[in-house]
């Protein structure tokens, strides 16, 4: 049982929430930088800041040979390729339609951990997460004025390959937690961990680099405040985000903590009506309350 003082997936919430507030600067930049060196420079930035930190804690020794190597399978599938791809998804269809599809890796957790790590949810967990689902879809979809689109709801290419990118980048997300959630255990420092999946991801990323892959390359040229951005999203994002997730999975449910880690989407609506001054729709607001009761269902099993 958690020996932390809260539910464990309360620490998922927070982690959604430290993704809904990189989102905010984090499109513009990656739009500009094209979506491999954007995720490829906020892998850099993370891994010293993480590194760095279990430096100094002297964290690296609760890490063993076993766990490191299934640290570097899940950066590989969750950061190498379900991040990038997710940016690679934002470019295309933009911030909104992006949300709607990599929300889905919600209910791909819960169904993976229920087939391969066997975890069951009570009957109130399973409402709130249909309501938390229900209320994340609907406030997405709904989220966008008639006559109010912008450059990001734009769509670049063919719609079908943004899609398919979006559920691609949902799945790596859930595979990632799912590959990771088993050698989590309370003693392994969360910061090391993350600090090992960011290299390891940063590590496949250079490999692009080396064979001269084009679309790896930084696509246009940075002004300082570009990489203050990254480096803002990489913390946020990165750092504090999947290390949170990390913590989170050593004492929680995969399930729980991926559904509950898909609500950054309904806590980006008040950031954005503070950054833009226009309020959310109907169907935005309507889709909070159903996440914010089903969050409520969720956490309450643990209380």
């Amino acid at each position: 049982m958690s020996h932390l003082p809260f539910p464990p997936e309360f620490l998922a919430v927070l982690a959604a929430a430290c993704w809904a507030m990189a989102a905010l600067f984090s499109a513009p930049v990656s739009r500009k930088m094209g979506a491999f060196a954007f995720t490829r420079w906020r892998m850099v930035f993370a891994s010293v800041m993480l590194g760095g930190w279990a430096t100094v804690a002297g964290s690296w020794s609760t890490l063993n040979p076993t766990l490191i190597a299934v640290l570097v399978l899940s950066g590989f599938i969750g950061i190498f390729i379900g991040d990038t791809v997710l940016f690679a998804c934002m470019n295309r269809l933009g911030p909104r339609r992006s949300g709607i599809l990599f929300a889905t890796h919600s209910m791909m957790s819960a169904v993976l951990a229920a087939l391969f790590l066997g975890e069951r949810m009570s009957g109130t967990a399973m409402v709130g997460c249909a309501l938390l689902v229900g209320g994340v879809m609907t406030a997405i979809a709904f989220g966008s004025r008639a006559g109010s689109a912008t450059e990001w709801e734009a769509t670049r290419g063919r719609l079908a390959v943004g899609v398919s990118l979006g559920l691609l980048a949902a799945l790596g997300q859930a595979l990632g937690t799912l590959v990771v959630k088993p050698v989590m255990e309370p003693q392994v420092d969360p910061v090391a961990a993350s600090a090992i999946r960011m290299a390891a991801g940063f590590g496949f990323h250079a490999l692009l680099l080396l064979v001269r892959w084009q679309p790896a390359r930084l696509q246009a040229p940075m002004a300082r405040r570009d990489w203050g951005l990254v480096a803002g999203s990489a913390f946020l994002s990165m750092a504090l985000g999947m290390t949170l997730i990390l913590a989170a999975l050593q004492y929680g449910s995969a399930g729980l903590v991926g559904m509950l880690s898909s609500i950054s989407p309904i806590l980006l609506l008040p950031l954005l009506w503070w950054k833009t001054r226009v309020p959310p729709t109907f169907g935005a607001c309507l889709g909070a309350v159903l996440t914010v009761a089903g969050v409520a269902l969720i956490l309450s099993r643990s209380l």
